[in-house]
């Protein structure tokens, strides 16, 4: 072992019933991460007691923390003495990251409902807003998730634009089929922009635009009316 690991065990009587014990990789951990040997020693009495080898300190300290994590004695040779011992930390990580993927699936879902909330309340007084020509309908979209649907299958970025404050996003179709989105300000009830598949202008881009100001006092009614 090197100077620095004996200057260690003088230093620390743990580190040295480990030496003393044949646990040298979990020595080498030890003393490589400085770390204060408390936290684990009670399970490292464990492993001596059962005549168990740490064979990689590193890998079974994690093990240790993600064992304490799903609530499993870590005083018990079941756990804290694996036969295979990264079979068994791989397989606590593995339960870790699902664990961790359904955490974060759910506060999605909670994001999700907050969005929808807070998009209701700042432009519901405009749902069920339509207005059309004899071939275009534009409508206003109503949930965060139809916003997000709209950007998807148009592909740019209108799935992002619910949290706008002063503007409203429509959306302009042709016998159901999806051609534009358009969005409105709310301060000059004008378009900023009408954009279709890819931020492409369809034909009936200037088309849109007209239809759209020319209904702007309906908009405004709304407005008024809330």
């Amino acid at each position: 072992l090197p100077y620095s690991f004996f200057t260690a065990i003088l230093a620390d009587n743990k580190k040295e019933t480990l030496l003393k014990s044949g646990q040298v990789e979990m020595l080498r951990h030890s003393v490589l991460r400085s770390m204060d040997l408390q936290k684990y020693w009670n399970s490292i009495k464990i492993c001596i007691r059962n005549g168990y080898t740490i064979s990689d300190g590193s890998v079974w300290c994690d093990t240790i923390d993600l064992l304490r994590h799903f609530g499993k004695d870590t005083n018990s040779p079941k756990y804290v003495c694996p036969a295979d011992l990264k079979a068994e930390h791989d397989k606590l990580v593995r339960k870790r990251n699902l664990q961790r993927e359904r955490e974060r699936t759910e506060q999605q879902r909670q994001k999700a409902i907050e969005d929808e909330k807070n998009y209701l309340k700042a432009k519901g007084m405009f749902f069920g807003l339509v207005f059309s020509d004899s071939l275009i309908l534009v409508k206003v979209i109503e949930s965060v998730e139809e916003m997000e649907t709209e950007g998807r299958l148009m592909h740019h970025c209108v799935g992002g634009y619910h949290n706008r404050k002063d503007s409203l996003i429509l959306s302009a179709t042709i016998d159901g089929k999806r051609i534009e989105t358009i969005e409105v300000s709310l301060i000059t009830l004008k378009v900023v922009q009408s954009r279709g598949v890819c931020n492409s202008n369809t034909e009936y881009h200037e088309r849109i635009i007209q239809l759209v100001e020319d209904n702007a006092e309906l908009i405004r009614q709304r407005m008024n009316a809330a």
